[in-house]
């Protein structure tokens, strides 16, 4: 069984925010693979679901960031799970956008929600790093993590969270190479290998070089 949260702030003025990216794939899963209709429960949303034989239960607290930990906590404990069972989807400014990274254990690095998480379960959970990207100032973040994505995001954010969709399986089932190739196959697709080469062009036989001879010469030469 695995518990997937997704980070973010509740209600509608944040949802296109850069610090909800986490609500956002969690809610992209939950559509795509026909979970149950999301439900309030542990001071969150949670929706339940299976990949296979493996239970999965996807929250998106509602406690704000900061106190992302308090229903993490609740979570966790009523399901019965120890950290290693839970995976955390959340901004990373750390990245650059569009790319995702794996992290099991370590430190919050900074992050609200991960440092309340870690003062409620510990840091011996998976996480999921999706880039947001950094605004070049420390003293900037706080406004452009609670921004919106801008419109040039939404091809690489909506092929993204396809991505994630389309590889979350293997993510539950413990196997993060084969999720983050799932998310490049959609970010980066490969180039096709089925397109025609160009003709090459017509072979032409060389021409004889032009006799500019006059008839008596031509008459000469004959006889030599």
């Amino acid at each position: 069984m695995k518990l997937i949260v997704g980070l973010g702030n509740p209600g509608a003025k944040y949802a296109q925010n850069r610090h909800n990216i986490g609500f956002m794939a969690v809610d992209q899963i939950a559509a795509d693979h026909g979970f149950s209709p999301w439900r309030a429960k542990f001071q969150g949303q949670i929706a339940e679901g299976k990949f296979g034989s493996d239970k999965v239960f996807l929250l998106k607290p509602e406690t704000f960031m900061n106190l992302s930990g308090q229903a993490v906590g609740d979570a966790m404990r009523y399901l019965k799970l120890a950290p290693a069972d839970v995976i955390v989807f959340h901004d990373e400014i750390d990245l650059a956008p569009g790319k995702v990274r794996l992290k099991s254990g370590g430190g919050h690095a900074g992050h609200n929600g991960l440092r309340s998480i870690h003062g409620h379960i510990g840091p011996d959970y998976d996480r999921v790093r999706l880039g947001v990207g950094h605004p070049g100032h420390k003293d900037a973040v706080a406004g452009y993590v609670l921004r919106d994505f801008a419109k040039a995001d939404q091809d690489w954010l909506d092929d993204e969270m396809r991505g994630i969709s389309d590889g979350i399986a293997h993510m539950v089932a413990g196997d993060g190479p084969k999720f983050l190739n799932a998310i490049a196959l959609r970010v980066a697709p490969p180039r096709s290998s089925t397109t025609a080469a160009k003709p090459a062009p017509p072979t032409t036989l060389p021409q004889p070089p032009e006799d500019n001879r006059n008839p008596m010469q031509k008459l000469i030469d004959r006889f030599r």
